[in-house]
């Protein structure tokens, strides 16, 4: 064998190597896109958990992996108003919720909720609550969601009504933008 030979091999080999790694990245990044899926937060009413203009990761494969989880952060796709809107996943199909003096009951459980622990020591120090007392039943097939800015936040109490598994888009999974606010919101 020549020199020549041997140098076009090399070119070969490292032109298959080059090829194969951007091979296996562009078929790892569609994978991913097919999962996940990047949301823009619009508006106060996940607030303080999720800020306007941040950006969020959308783990879609939630909806196929074994379904949602009370206290999820969901996206839903709004049919009529064509629009998505984030919110917490609070009741599951067949649940009886109550709001009774700013405490969740979900089938007659005491339900804590930690993320709204500020926003409730907030209201209590001006004398008010952050929810309004109120009942409901979530029908089968459906989910109750709300917004953690309780005040400021249409949602299942007010006028959203309860998304079925067809409107839920996926489960936040990171917030990824801002860069220097990278996290997992809760």
């Amino acid at each position: 064998m020549n020199a020549k030979t041997i140098t076009l091999k090399k070119k070969s080999k490292t032109k298959f190597i080059v090829l194969s790694i951007a091979c296996i990245l562009a078929f790892i990044f569609m994978i991913r896109m097919a999962f996940y899926i990047p949301y823009l937060v619009e508006g106060s009413s996940m607030a303080p958990t999720l800020k306007d203009s941040e950006r969020i990761l959308v783990d879609k494969a939630a909806k196929y992996t074994g379904g949602f989880q009370r206290g999820d952060i969901i996206v839903i796709h709004d049919e009529k108003s064509g629009r998505s809107f984030i919110k917490r996943l609070i009741g599951l199909p067949g649940d009886s919720i109550i709001m009774k003096d700013d405490q969740l009951y979900i089938n007659g459980k005491k339900v804590d909720e930690p993320y709204l622990k500020e926003h409730k020591q907030e209201m209590q120090a001006l004398g008010e609550n952050l929810t309004n007392d109120f009942k409901a039943e979530v029908p089968s097939g459906k989910y109750f969601v709300m917004g953690d800015n309780r005040l400021n936040s249409v949602d299942s109490r007010n006028g959203m009504g309860m998304p079925s598994d067809e409107d839920i888009i996926g489960t936040e999974s990171l917030v990824f933008y801002p860069f220097g606010e990278m996290r997992q919101a809760k």
